[in-house]
């Protein structure tokens, strides 16, 4: 008795979690799908690289240069980050904005040449169908709330998981591993097959699962950076009064970033008064340069009065949890082919997602015509008794 109360438990953990996350989790899963190849997508769009090549050891204009530029394109923002996407070789990205405190969607971006510091693009990244996919994704167009409910939802998929491979074990002692019963009903049919692809997704399922539970808990990990690690690393400021005048060379700040690591390349610049530094300095971002280390980044502070190094630190662990999950969620390691292996499960998660909302439907009809049928019995067996009693 006690194992079937197990049972009986498990079953209803399974249903409820299962219930509530379904609909949230088709959304994305189908929302995952085309940002599993988003760069193939672009790339079929047959849209060529934005600078032009140029011969080996042409001089680079200079950060300070772009900046001046791109200011003098837009004199009525400011620059709140710099950053590079390694897809567009020759080029570095600025962001704009109308304030160095403005949202965080308040931006423009100019894409300009590295080695003439001319303007070669000011996207549009709010817009488009890639755009859509992305947010919907993310927070569904509804900010911190949105990523903490779709947080939700992953632990609940991730419950959902769990309470399966307990139902399924059980099960599994009775029958063969894979069994799918097509001569029976359709419904024992999809049941099987809901278990058997269940069973094969797992790991994937719990992967994506939980690096998808940590992308949602950004905010946090960055707020706990800010008042842990970033504020050591900013301390002597704490009484500084606010930064005035000419800020220091962007060039002089690379520099010696690259000198404190010399094993690492700028990934972004964040300027003085943004989230990822203090009032005083410049945020340099650096990152490794295989696979694996280039989704762990490093910050070193300049001051941006002085230019002079302050510190550089290695990320605390949650932050690097949180960097190494966030392309492992897509499975941006290995290339194609693992992205064609994350294309399939998750294609296979829509038929599981699929399959347990039809069971669902079909026991509860099952259910309704049962009861129906036990009503009408005993409704035929009132109006016997009650025929006998008149006779």
């Amino acid at each position: 008795m006690s194992s079937v109360r197990k049972i009986q438990t498990w079953f209803q953990i399974h249903k409820w979690t299962s219930l509530i996350c379904t609909a949230f989790l088709l959304m994305l899963c189908l929302t995952g799908l085309p940002l599993i190849f988003h760069e193939e997508i672009e790339e079929l769009e047959g849209k060529p690289h934005l600078a032009k090549e140029v011969p080996a050891g042409t001089p680079l204009a200079g950060l300070d240069k772009m900046s001046e530029n791109a200011l003098a394109k837009y004199p009525e923002k400011v620059i709140r980050y710099i950053y590079w996407d390694e897809h567009e070789p020759n080029t570095t990205a600025f962001s704009l904005s109308d304030s160095i405190d403005a949202a965080p969607d308040n931006y423009t971006t100019v894409i300009m040449d590295d080695h003439t510091a001319e303007v070669l693009e000011t996207p549009n990244y709010q817009e488009g169908f890639m755009y859509i996919m992305l947010q919907m994704h993310i927070d569904m167009f509804m900010g911190i709330g949105g990523k903490l409910f779709l947080g939700l939802m992953g632990l609940l998929f991730i419950a959902a998981i769990v309470s399966g491979i307990m139902l399924y074990g059980p099960i599994m002692k009775r029958f063969d591993f894979g069994m799918v019963r097509t001569e029976r009903s359709t419904r024992l049919k999809w049941l099987d097959l809901h278990n058997l692809l269940g069973v094969v997704t797992i790991v994937w399922g719990v992967v994506v699962g939980f690096t998808g539970v940590i992308n949602t808990a950004s905010e946090i990990v960055l707020g706990l950076w800010q008042m842990g690690q970033l504020s050591e690393m900013t301390a002597p400021y704490k009484t500084a009064g606010p930064l005035t005048g000419k800020l220091s060379s962007l060039d002089q700040a690379i520099v010696l970033t690259k000198q404190a690591a010399p094993d690492m390349e700028p990934s972004l610049i964040a300027y003085p008064g943004t989230p990822f530094t203090s009032k005083h300095h410049y945020a340099v971002f650096v990152k490794g340069n295989t696979p694996l280390t280039k989704r762990i980044i490093k910050p070193a502070l300049i001051d941006a009065k002085k230019g002079e190094l302050t510190d550089m630190r290695d990320m605390p662990w949650y932050v690097n949890a949180l960097f190494i999950s966030q392309p492992l969620h897509f499975g941006d390691y290995g290339g194609l082919p693992m992205k064609i292996i994350w294309a399939l499960f998750d294609i296979a998660t829509i038929v599981i997602l699929g399959s347990g909302l039809y069971l669902w439907f079909a026991r509860n009809k099952a259910t309704r015509a049962h009861i129906s049928r036990l009503s009408k019995n005993e409704t035929e067996i009132l109006t016997v008794q009650a025929q006998n009693e008149n006779a």
